[in-house]
C-alpha cells in the first residue's frame, strides 16, 4: 500500500511538472455601443425611419517582462447586425523601445497611420463609416487587405514622426483582398507626423498599398488645429486593374466645452463615370466620460443617376 501511494504521488508530480505555464496577463473587458434613430429620404423611394446600431465587445490585456518587452493580446467581437458574435479582430502584439509588431487579424499600417479630416459625426462621415441609413457605404479608409491575418510593424515616434509597414500573406487563413477570385498578398507602407508649429497643431500623413493583382492605392491627409478650430483634408486614390476611384474629403470643426460642431464635404469619383457628393453638418455633446449625444444632417447628390438623398440622424455613443 505504501509503494502504491508513493507511485501515485510520483505520477501526480510528473503531471504537475508537465503542465504548461500560463502567461500572467490580466484581461480587461471594454467596447462600445453606437445607436441612432435615422430618417432617410431618397429620390424615387418612400421616406423611412429606422434604428441603426453598431456594437462591439473588446477583450485585451498586456504584461511587461523583466527584459522590457511588452506582450499583449486583443480581441474584438461584433455584437449587432448580420455578423453578430463574429470575431472582428484577433491579434497579439510585442512592443518596446524599438517599436511595435502586430501579428494576426487587425487593420494594416496604411489605415492605422491614416489621417482623417474633421467630421460632423465620425461614426457617419469619418474615415470609416460605422452607421448609415443607406445601403451603400461612403467613406475613405485605406484598408485594402481588411482585417486579414498580417504582420505589421510600427516604429517608435521620433520628433513626432512615425512609420509603419504591413504584409498580408497570399495563403493566410482569413483570406486577403479578393480582386479576381483569388487571394493576393498585400504590402502596405505609411508615415505620419504630429507636432506643433507656434500655435498650430499639425497632423500629416501618407500611405501606400499594393497587391499582386494590379491593385494600387495611396492616401494623403492633413489636419490643422488652431485653438478651438480644426480644419483638414484627405485624399485617397485607388487603381483596381485600370478602374480608378478618387475620393476627396474636406472638414472643419469648432469645440466649445462639451460641444463640438462639425461640417464635412466628400466627393467620390469612380473612373470619371460615377460622381457622388456628400455634405454633412452636425453637433456632438459629451454628457459624461466616454458618452456622447450626436446629431447630424446629410445631403447626398449622385450625378450619374441624378439621385438626391437626405438623412437626419440622432443617437448616442457609449464607450465602456
Amino acid at each position: 500500500m505504501k509503494k502504491l501511494l508513493l507511485a501515485s504521488v510520483a505520477v501526480s508530480g510528473l503531471a504537475f511538472a508537465a503542465a504548461p505555464a500560463h502567461a500572467e496577463i490580466d484581461l480587461e473587458v471594454g467596447g462600445y455601443f453606437k445607436g441612432y434613430g435615422a430618417y432617410a429620404d431618397v429620390d424615387g423611394a418612400d421616406s423611412s425611419f429606422d434604428i441603426i446600431r453598431d456594437t462591439e465587445l473588446h477583450i485585451g490585456g498586456e504584461t511587461t517582462l523583466d527584459n522590457g518587452l511588452t506582450v499583449g493580446v486583443h480581441f474584438e467581437f461584433d455584437v449587432d447586425g448580420p455578423d453578430s458574435a463574429a470575431t472582428d479582430e484577433s491579434y497579439i502584439y510585442f512592443s518596446g523601445d524599438w517599436g511595435r509588431v502586430n501579428f494576426g487579424a487587425e487593420d494594416g499600417a496604411a489605415y492605422l497611420l491614416q489621417v482623417a479630416a474633421p467630421s460632423a459625426d465620425s461614426n457617419y462621415d469619418g474615415i470609416r463609416q460605422y452607421v448609415s441609413p443607406f445601403d451603400t457605404a461612403l467613406d475613405y479608409d485605406l484598408n485594402t487587405a481588411g482585417k486579414s491575418d498580417k504582420f505589421t510593424y510600427l516604429s517608435p515616434i521620433f520628433s513626432g514622426f512615425q512609420v509603419g509597414a504591413s504584409y498580408t500573406s497570399t495563403n493566410n487563413a482569413a483570406g486577403s483582398i479578393d480582386l479576381d477570385g483569388t487571394t493576393d498578398s498585400v504590402l502596405e507602407f505609411a508615415g505620419r507626423y504630429e507636432g506643433q508649429f507656434q500655435n498650430v497643431g499639425v497632423i500629416a500623413g501618407a500611405g501606400y498599398v499594393s497587391s499582386e493583382d494590379d491593385f494600387d492605392a495611396f492616401n494623403l491627409g492633413l489636419d490643422l488645429d488652431i485653438a478651438a478650430f480644426g480644419i483638414g483634408t484627405a485624399y485617397v486614390n485607388q487603381d483596381d486593374n485600370g478602374t480608378e476611384t478618387d475620393t476627396i474629403v474636406v472638414g472643419a470643426d469648432f469645440t466649445n466645452g462639451p460641444f463640438k460642431f462639425g461640417i464635412s464635404y466628400l466627393n467620390e469619383d469612380i473612373d470619371n463615370s460615377t460622381d457622388t457628393d456628400r455634405y454633412t453638418g452636425g453637433v456632438n455633446y459629451e454628457y459624461g466620460p466616454g458618452m456622447s449625444l450626436r446629431g447630424s444632417v446629410s445631403y447626398i447628390d449622385e450625378d450619374t443617376t441624378d439621385t438626391d438623398a437626405t438623412a437626419v440622424m440622432i443617437g448616442t455613443q457609449i464607450n465602456f
